[in-house]
């Protein structure tokens, strides 16, 4: 008897055990690995941006150096016309960049996340009022409204990340409310209600946690554009950079007459451009491939 329970045991399938998280990040990794390049660049440039002070090896202003010489030891990336160093500009730099970056993704996300809940959760007429003011905002170009915004308000980083968080909301809530529409008549939303839960409460509780997904993803996606955003309307002398606080959009602006002649000028501060919203919308593709349930699994 004792020997039939041994063998019955021994014939039992093993137990599995779920992953741990970094099992889980490593395996997500190994499938999208531009996705894991992307996010390990990203998670760079806000360090740098934390630390820039600390790293770069010259004041951002300061001009005890050659003028307009090419990337060498002393100078990575070169100097530009009025006698500063490139690569330290380009450190320093990042902080305004993806700091209104990251401040207008922010507002964009807060603003445009209550007005989808609110039209996607009441429909009718609610919907419609929300659904006009989008549509009005959709309808003007971002660039044009963004500096509309500027010319009433002077810039700041509140006015400049507000300006471009404004951009943000539309796509922000069309997302959420399509989100909220699809779950909006599930049986646990009619038993809240049943059960005396107010609207608000029902929003919040129940709701907003089972939108996180497509929230996330279009946040980590519309940080690129917001950098790219902050860097045109600093080229336009919109933006709030000086020359202790410099922006990569002001320093194409600073020396867009030596493009031609220096190179270095406007390579390495657009290249800066480049790097962070390539890096930020490939991050928000895989992010994208990973939370969506219909994607997962895919290659």
């Amino acid at each position: 008897m004792a020997e039939t329970t041994i063998q019955s045991a021994s014939s039992l399938p093993p137990v599995l055990t779920r992953p741990g998280r970094l099992a889980n990040l490593w395996q997500t990794s190994r499938r999208k690995p531009v996705g894991a390049i992307a996010g390990a660049i990203c998670l760079s440039l806000i360090a740098v941006a934390i630390f820039a002070d600390g790293i770069a090896p010259h004041a951002p202003d300061s001009i005890d150096h050659p003028r307009l010489v090419g990337p060498s030891l002393s100078h990575p990336f070169g100097t530009d016309n009025l006698f500063r160093d490139i690569f330290s500009r380009v450190l320093i730099g990042s902080q305004i960049s993806i700091g209104i970056g990251f401040a207008s993704v922010a507002i964009g996300t807060v603003a445009g996340t209550l007005m989808g809940l609110v039209a996607g959760y009441f429909a009718g007429k609610v919907d419609l009022v929300v659904a006009r003011v989008m549509d009005v905002i959709l309808g003007i170009p971002p660039l044009v409204l963004a500096i509309f915004f500027l010319t009433i308000w002077e810039p700041s980083f509140i006015s400049v990340s507000v300006a471009i968080g404004l951009i943000i909301t539309p796509t922000t809530a069309r997302i959420v409310r399509g989100s909220v529409l699809s779950i909006r008549t599930l049986q646990y939303i009619e038993a809240a209600e049943a059960i005396g839960n107010n609207s608000t409460r029902i929003m919040f509780r129940h709701v907003l946690p089972n939108v996180v997904a497509p929230i996330i993803v279009i946040a980590s996606i519309q940080i690129g554009n917001a950098i790219l955003a902050e860097a045109a309307l600093s080229f336009l002398g919109l933006g709030v950079a000086s020359d202790t606080a410099p922006s990569w959009g002001k320093m194409l602006q600073d020396s867009r007459q030596y493009w031609e002649t220096h190179w270095w000028v406007a390579v390495f501060p657009g290249a800066a451009i480049s790097l962070a919203v390539l890096s930020f919308n490939l991050f928000g593709d895989a992010l994208r491939d990973v939370l969506d349930p219909r994607l997962r699994g895919t290659a």
